[in-house]
């Protein structure tokens, strides 16, 4: 297995300073969601024209993969033109992971609406990945739905993808997203996925009185060693991903410290 991170942790760094940390760190790959501050990344220039071939050879030169580019895409709307603006972005998005050699797109089911059933709103969600995938296959990036919000189960996520019914999607999997939505534990997980596991998301929490806060990996109460077990039955070899979330939670520890000790967990659980 590789370990890459995804950049929630460092949401307004440049490209190199998240290098230079990837680097320093001896992580494979980088998770990218947010840089600068800016989560749509084909508007950055880091990422069009004379930049972009710079950042493409900043990370060759340093053997660094984009493990994953993340969009905010979510496609749970009743509204079919809002459903059509996501993949519009999801296609942008698709030309620059295709430029930066990344398998993969991140998207969201997410979120039953107001007025709206479960039914109807997972129908949606699998029509618009597999409309979505049907424009990236050219392009050779797959479209990765994440088991999340509403759809964070396993079974949940497995039937959008048996509904999409697409060869060119699979899943990110956060086996903590349902750990604390459903209390599923990572073997029942696995054996719903399956190989359509394609890039797994990494991180630790801890039950404070009614809610689960993050902690510092291996900090917490997450049964790591039944996912290091049943990704090992699946013969899984590629990216672990941390994804530490001080995008949506500002209190949590900076990147700086956060990053490094990841990377120094995961070398001597993991690895």
């Amino acid at each position: 297995m590789k370990v890459s991170f995804s950049t929630l942790a460092c949401p307004d760094w440049t490209m190199p300073q998240i290098i230079a940390t990837a680097v320093a760190e001896g992580y494979e790959g980088i998770e990218l969601r947010f840089v600068q501050g800016e989560d749509s990344l084909w508007r950055l220039p880091v990422f069009s024209g004379k930049e972009l071939a710079s950042t493409k050879r900043a990370l060759a030169d340093r053997a660094l993969n984009i493990s994953c580019l993340d969009t905010s895409c979510r496609f749970h709307s009743p509204d079919a033109a809002e459903r059509g603006r996501w993949i519009i972005e999801g296609k942008r998005m698709a030309d620059l992971a295709a430029e930066l050699a990344a398998p993969g797109l991140r998207v969201f089911g997410d979120t039953i609406q107001p007025g709206a059933d479960r039914s109807s709103t997972q129908s949606w969600i699998a029509e618009s990945i597999r409309e979505l995938a049907e424009i990236t296959a050219a392009r050779g990036v797959e479209i990765w739905i994440e088991n999340h919000g509403d759809f964070a189960g396993a079974d949940e996520t497995a039937a959008i993808l048996q509904e999409a019914a697409s060869p060119n999607t699979g899943v990110v999997w956060d086996p903590a997203n349902s750990f604390v939505a459903t209390q599923e534990q990572p073997a029942d997980g696995a054996a719903q996925l399956g190989l359509a596991i394609r890039h797994v998301h990494i991180k630790d929490l801890r039950r404070d009185r009614d809610s689960w806060k993050y902690v510092l990996t291996g900090e917490g109460a997450f049964p790591w060693l039944e996912l290091h077990s049943v990704l090992q039955d699946l013969q899984y070899d590629r990216f672990l991903s941390f994804e530490w979330e001080k995008r949506w939670h500002p209190e949590l520890a900076d990147a700086d410290i956060a990053l490094p000790h990841f990377a120094r967990w995961f070398r001597k659980n993991f690895a």
